[in-house]
């Protein structure tokens, strides 16, 4: 259930909702139709001030982004999104099934380019401080990429993206370091997708290490698909880098332990999170369970007020 939201408290929420589809234009043929589209009433029951929406499909005009949110109760003035890794064709046989142009050959898995990318809807206006998608996979410091890989020479470390967004809130904006990152599961004894999964989440320690240039003076705010959970008895992945990241004493954990998704098989698991900077003040939090039909992820959302 969520919280009445003052004029000085900022919803911040992500949700892996289910706006992907199995082809391009499918998403946006729904949302044209008249029918009920799974998803909407989640999406205005959380209230959110600004909203990562973390499998959505893409397009270059956002167009199918701009239909969604015209069928929310209280749309949003400030759209973002950019082209996606996922189904970006590599030219490589990844997976290694002797056939080109599969899902799994691509940058990041994904049947048409910009299937299930990453979006964000704000009420506040949104500048993009940085984009990251492009870095190679090897060229992470310290990255965990296998040698053998048979990607390695052009591998793109991020499975959807990571972008570094200001948000306009009040006299100071907001950083929002966004991810989706891949699932350590689906591969081999290599393990490259926990090798991979491990460096998504690394790139944003390093970042706020200071890595890639200065760090902002103001608040910084850790959000998105995360895909692995601290706890070893729910799921795989290699769990250094997500215990590294709760551990971190910049960041608040506002929601620690809580489950955001319900697998047939895994069962529950924690893998989206907001992770709000230590120096802001959370009044709240909580996570929505999505409406029949809109998946197995719930929306997670966190009210912030300045200190």
């Amino acid at each position: 259930m969520t919280q009445t939201v003052s004029a000085e408290t900022l919803r911040i929420a992500t949700w892996n909702g289910d706006f992907s589809r199995k082809g391009p234009g499918l998403l946006l043929r729904d949302l044209l139709r008249d029918d009920p589209v799974p998803g909407i009433a989640t999406l205005d029951a959380a209230r959110a001030d600004v909203l990562l929406l973390t499998d959505v499909d893409y397009d270059a005009g956002l167009v199918a982004l701009k239909a969604l949110q015209a069928r929310l109760a209280n749309p949003f003035e400030h759209l973002f999104a950019l082209r996606p890794n996922t189904g970006m064709p590599t030219g490589v046989d990844i997976d290694g099934d002797g056939l080109l142009g599969g899902p799994r050959d691509a940058q990041g898995y994904g049947w048409f380019s910009g299937q299930g990318g990453m979006a964000i809807l704000s009420r506040h206006p949104i500048t993009l401080r940085a984009d990251y998608a492009d870095m190679l996979w090897k060229d992470l410091p310290g990255t965990a990429i296998a040698a053998d890989d048979p990607a390695h020479a052009l591998q793109l470390l991020s499975h959807g993206a990571h972008w570094a967004v200001d948000i306009a809130w009040g006299d100071e904006p907001l950083t929002l370091l966004t991810m989706a990152a891949t699932p350590p599961v689906f591969d081999g004894p290599d393990d490259r997708n926990g090798r991979r999964n491990a460096d998504e989440l690394k790139i944003w320690r390093l970042w706020r290490d200071g890595a890639f240039g200065d760090v902002p003076p103001h608040p910084v705010i850790l959000i998105g698909k995360l895909n692995i959970d601290p706890d070893p008895s729910r799921g795989e992945g290699r769990r250094g880098e997500i215990t590294a990241v709760l551990n971190d004493a910049r960041l608040q954990d506002p929601l620690s332990g809580i489950a955001t998704a319900e697998f047939e098989r895994a069962g529950p698991m924690r893998i989206n999170y907001v992770l709000p900077d230590a120096r802001l003040r959370v009044t709240a939090a909580g996570v929505l369970p999505p409406e029949p039909g809109a998946g197995v992820h719930q929306l997670v959302w966190v009210d912030l007020g300045r200190p």
